[in-house]
């Protein structure tokens, strides 16, 4: 049966309450609060054959870059192909474009979310996906004209318009557009104070443009609304911890560090990644991080090999290194030199181009051989985009070519 979901779109599903649960997902994963994958379980739970609900699960599961979630989000495909019968064409492009990040093809997956918005621009999830395929890919351009392409076709009178303005504030910043991205992160926020995604673009502006005590009363004013149960609130007290050392003030950063970023001891990935860019940023200005970064490295020790996806690969490599962990760092030497190698995964590109030559650029500055890091760090810095991540979180690696220019 088709009904039609908040923003006008037809999906295939039986049940008015399965709908509900799926909307309530979007939300979530929307401002990156709650639970969104229970919510999914649920509306699969009442419609056993709402296929997009299982696709979106496995959109969520691949997004994470977790070698341990590859295993449910390929059984969230299966169950999806099981339901194809009747489906819309845009309901099919979600499991295409799911297909394809599985198979670790980024480049077709954003090509099929690119095709799936030109006929349909208010598919939030189609776009939140694809402002994500463009962040792991450090499509900067697309970043911003993703969302540029579409907006014209939303308001405030579509549920979600709000997100749509904080994922186009990001895009702005990537491509130096300060001032614009400014104001519609500053407006998504207004649309919603749990816009964490908004709140982190705003904070990027302010990075970039120098204004730290600006960050620092930004993102303390508006903590109310991302710091709940957000998945994204380590990242923001990173961004904090950031705006800090900026100003040289290391004894609150390791604060900030001690007591938001690795409060948990997280296991997740991306906040791993946040913990090793601010250890490595930390250790740059001569501070001792040495018993951090032990907890830090025993806590990446089991992706060592996962080879899936280079700029999480480095900065595993950086706790490592770190810590003086070799046996770890050979294990990640060679996972990397295998992802290399495989043209198979848009990932073999990302390694091979940017990944591995930064890992030996570090290697070698901890090593003490600053000329070698420096001409190693040299040849990348202008194509490090191809391996993801931000602006901000790139600059890591001007940072350190500086400090081994220096010494």
């Amino acid at each position: 049966m088709i009904r039609n979901d908040a923003r006008g779109y037809p999906l295939t599903t039986a049940s008015v309450e399965a709908l509900a649960e799926f909307e309530k997902a979007q939300r979530l994963f929307s401002i990156y609060a709650g639970d969104p994958l229970a919510a999914l379980q649920a509306a699969t739970d009442l419609d056993p054959s709402f296929a997009l609900a299982h696709v979106m699960r496995a959109h969520l599961l691949i997004s994470g870059a977790e070698m341990s979630a590859r295993g449910d989000a390929e059984a969230a495909l299966k169950t999806a192909e099981r339901y194809t019968a009747g489906l819309t064409p845009r309901e099919l492009g979600h499991l295409a474009a799911a297909r394809a990040w599985f198979r670790g093809d980024l480049v077709g997956a954003s090509r099929i979310l690119d095709d799936i918005l030109m006929d349909h621009p208010r598919d939030l999830l189609a776009l939140q996906m694809g402002h994500t395929v463009d962040f792991y890919l450090g499509d900067t351009i697309n970043l911003r004209d993703r969302v540029g392409r579409v907006l014209p076709r939303w308001d405030s009178g579509v549920p979600g318009f709000g997100h749509v303005l904080g994922m186009h504030a990001f895009g702005l910043e990537e491509m130096g557009d300060y001032v614009a991205a400014e104001r519609a992160g500053r407006r998504a926020v207004e649309h919603d104070a749990r816009d964490a995604w908004a709140v982190h673009a705003v904070a990027h502006v302010l990075e970039m443009e120098g204004r730290s005590a600006d960050g620092i009363a930004w993102l303390s004013e508006t903590k109310d609304g991302w710091v709940p149960e957000n998945f994204f609130a380590i990242h923001n007290w990173w961004h904090l911890a950031l705006f800090h050392l900026d100003r040289g003030e290391t004894d609150r950063v390791l604060e900030l560090y001690d007591s938001q970023v690795r409060a948990t001891r997280s296991p997740v990935v991306l906040d791993m990644v946040d913990a090793s860019a601010m250890l490595w940023r930390l250790n740059l200005t001569g501070v001792d991080v040495a018993g951090r970064a032990q907890e830090l490295a025993d806590a990446w020790a089991p992706r060592a090999r996962d080879g899936l996806y280079a700029f999480s690969d480095a900065h595993a490599a950086m706790a490592f290194l770190l810590a003086g962990r070799c046996d770890l760092l050979r294990e990640t030497f060679v996972a990397m030199d295998e992802a290399a190698e495989d043209d198979s995964r848009t990932n073999g590109m990302m390694t091979r181009d940017v990944g591995l030559p930064l890992v030996r650029a570090l290697h070698a500055f901890k090593a003490g051989r600053y000329g070698e890091a420096v001409e190693g760090l040299r040849r990348i810095k202008g194509i490090a985009v191809r391996f993801g991540g931000s602006n901000a979180q790139r600059d890591l690696i001007h940072w350190t070519m500086t400090e081994a220019a220096l010494r």
